[in-house]
């Protein structure tokens, strides 16, 4: 009897051992966890700046009614403000847009990582051939090209993750508005560019929100 005694006892020193181990996991990875919040809270990161600095026009056709066909280039600058914290670009798609409808197709930037009090900057190329776009507007945008000035909006989509010392976060999503003037005829205020294009300079804050 004795023997069936012991051996019950045996079971239950493993179970509480197991119990406190597990205990202390969960008690380490709160303090972690706590700490983590406490850096966040203390460093408090701020949102990048974009900044369109130009662009360059090499097709702008709405002649067909209903229809746009666009070609640019643009040059956005990206400056991550903080302090102590970096940023993952994991995706940025940038387009252009019209009165909120999409004009051009998306470009995807390669992924970046950006260090703490760093700029970048990026040129890609967008563009849309024979997009549709509603009568309105298309009546609209006609108006607007023989007036001399058309204001389209650049828009820049995508996601980032913060990187704190070696703890990086999860994923958020970023939106970056881009206002963008193009003129046209005597009021164009743009630079030619070899034959066909016309290059538009600007320093124009982009709004951006998380």
């Amino acid at each position: 009897m004795s023997g069936s005694k012991d051996c019950g006892g045996h079971h239950k020193f493993p179970r509480k051992n197991f119990r406190r181990v597990i205990s202390c996991i969960l008690i380490l990875l709160l303090l972690i966890l706590i700490t983590i919040l406490l850096i966040w809270a203390i460093l408090r990161p701020s949102k990048p700046n974009f900044t369109l600095l130009d662009t360059t026009v090499y097709a702008f056709n709405a002649t067909t009614f209903n229809f746009l066909t666009s070609n640019f280039q643009i040059t956005v600058r990206s400056e991550n403000s903080n302090d102590d914290i970096g940023i993952y670009y994991d995706q940025l798609d940038v387009y252009a847009t019209y009165r909120n409808q999409e004009i051009t197709l998306r470009t995807r930037f390669p992924p970046t990582y950006q260090g703490h009090n760093e700029v970048n900057i990026w040129s890609p190329i967008i563009y849309g051939t024979m997009v549709p776009i509603s009568p309105e507007y298309s009546v609209a945008l006609g108006a607007e090209q023989m007036a001399g000035s058309v204001f389209l909006v650049i828009k820049i989509d995508g996601r980032l993750r913060w990187k704190v010392g070696t703890f990086v976060t999860g994923r958020y999503h970023i939106h970056a508005r881009c206002p963008a003037y193009i003129t046209f005829g005597e009021q164009s205020d743009g630079v030619l560019v070899g034959e066909n294009a016309v290059k538009f300079q600007f320093y124009s804050r982009c709004s951006v929100s998380l």
